[in-house]
């Protein structure tokens, strides 16, 4: 199979980007999004053209236009789940889970910390939550999580690591050390894994033509669990693909 992220930056914007062409040329088999920014009749009303190939699932934040997170899927999954089951972190619509039968696909969107890092309280307990969440699925079967991780795990993941150390979201000591949490429990940054030493972005501000001058920082990742890692492929950043200030991220999985 072929398994796709992608932070759409609001779906019903990125449908009129070609998103459809896109994706029935892509060769994926299964695609995470998130940041839908819309309800789940919207989301399936965006996606209509996509045509009954596709089997859609989504979770919308109870805010209307905010967050959200949806997976779409040649085969049908043997059941859907929405959330981690904590209350006061499931009203935001960040998690969409398929059970495929043999393993778990999670796609995640990781709540900013935000400007002046206000939220990065409500950040911390999100780790700690949505690990616990993965380590219970991961104790089950093969577990797959993707999405936007709102961080940037090593100097390396971001163009100007010293100016934005500690004074800027998605790279702050906490979360930094909130994604090592993750890969302690077992979890596996694949991309990173596969390229030990390559410099990548999957995100790019939209100001000051950050993208053009690769002024990015890697968000964006497969996390495969320790009974995962072994059927992972290659993983690649489709930096080729517009339509967001994100990018794609693929990978084969066997």
């Amino acid at each position: 199979m072929k398994l796709a992220s992608w932070n759409v930056n609001g779906i019903r914007a990125v449908v009129k980007k070609d998103f459809a062409q896109w994706l029935n040329g892509s060769g994926f088999d299964v695609i995470g999004l998130q940041e839908t920014k819309a309800q789940d009749d919207q989301v399936r009303e965006a996606l209509f053209d996509l045509g009954a190939e596709w089997h859609v699932h989504s979770s919308s934040a109870v805010k209307k236009g905010y967050s959200g997170t949806a997976i779409l899927s040649k085969r049908a999954p043997v059941s859907v789940s929405h959330g981690i089951g904590v209350e006061g972190m499931d009203d935001e619509g960040r998690v969409t889970a398929a059970d495929f039968g043999d393993f778990h696909f999670v796609t995640v969107y990781t709540p900013n910390s935000s400007s002046g890092l206000k939220r990065l309280p409500f950040r911390k307990e999100w780790d700690v939550a949505f690990r616990d969440y993965l380590m219970r699925l991961a104790a089950e079967k093969p577990t797959i999580c993707c999405g936007d991780l709102n961080v940037a795990h090593q100097p390396i993941d971001l163009a100007r690591p010293k100016a934005n150390y500690n004074k800027t979201p998605g790279y702050t000591q906490d979360e930094i050390d909130g994604m090592g949490a993750l890969v302690s429990a077992g979890f596996t940054d694949v991309w990173r894994h596969q390229n030990p030493e390559r410099v990548q972005y999957s995100w790019w501000s939209y100001r000051g033509g950050a993208r053009e001058k690769n002024v990015g920082w890697r968000l964006d990742y497969f996390m495969a669990s320790e009974s995962a890692l072994d059927r992972c492929g290659p993983c690649d950043i489709h930096t080729e693909v517009l339509g967001s200030d994100h990018c794609p991220v693929g990978m084969e999985f066997r």
